[in-house]
């Protein structure tokens, strides 16, 4: 069963306790306590669920947050109904997001990478009319404390989707410009680990998500070379 099939079994009453769980609970009318929830449908009823709380954050709520959403994660038309009913419901006004955040960060605690995936696809969500307004950008920021990014964290993931930080290597790599070689090198090891298809994989994330993986590999090893070749350093 793919991961959309099982999120339709999420939205039928099964999955965690807490806020989440209460989201969908309300929507099937019943919800179960399962901490052994598959970390697929949990990443991604959570990034449904804030993607619908983040469309409201900017005060204007329309169809194409959805349709962006639908595009990205390549929702099945047969599952469709049961995402809308859960995103629209979220997206009722911004009230107990972090809340949402807070339940995501526990769920996956000591696994940054897992929640970068869920800032990732919330970042393509605020990219649905092509502007990150202050409101989104507030909001994203305070899911990412709470996440437990430190800000030159958030600004690399920011700068992934969102130029012209794009252009600053240091920025990407989310490195302050006196980093020695040695965190250089460390910070560019962790984020390729993290970022490779493989280790999304094994994470549990939705298939869809690898393309934006990808791309944000390319841009992480472009930074690096553009650092090491400012700095003279060997490969």
């Amino acid at each position: 069963m793919s991961v959309w099939g099982k999120v339709g079994g999420a939205a039928a009453g099964l999955f965690v306790g807490g806020p989440i769980g209460a989201l969908v609970g309300a929507v099937a009318g019943h919800f179960f306590l399962d901490r052994e929830a598959d970390p697929g449908v949990t990443f991604t009823i959570a990034v449904v669920a804030l993607a619908g709380k983040m469309a409201r954050a900017d005060g204007v709520v329309t169809e194409t947050e959805f349709d962006v959403f639908r595009s990205v994660f390549g929702v099945p038309v047969q599952e469709e109904a049961n995402i809308r009913r859960i995103f629209n419901l979220a997206r009722q006004d911004i009230a107990g997001f972090e809340h949402y955040a807070g339940q995501i960060a526990h769920l996956f605690m000591g696994n940054p990478a897992m929640l970068e995936d869920v800032l990732d696809g919330l970042f393509e969500i605020a990219k649905a009319d092509g502007v990150l307004h202050p409101a989104e950008a507030q909001f994203l920021e305070r899911v990412a404390e709470i996440f437990g990014f430190a800000p030159g964290e958030f600004r690399r993931i920011r700068a992934s989707h969102f130029p012209p930080e794009l252009t600053d290597p240091y920025v990407i790599m989310g490195i302050s410009y006196f980093a020695d070689e040695n965190e250089l090198k460390q910070t560019y090891r962790r984020l390729v680990k993290e970022n490779h298809p493989d280790s999304l994989m094994a994470r549990g994330v939705p298939p869809e998500f690898i393309k934006l993986a990808t791309d944000k590999l390319a841009a992480i090893n472009n930074a690096y070379d553009k650092i090491r070749s400012e700095r003279g350093l060997p490969p």
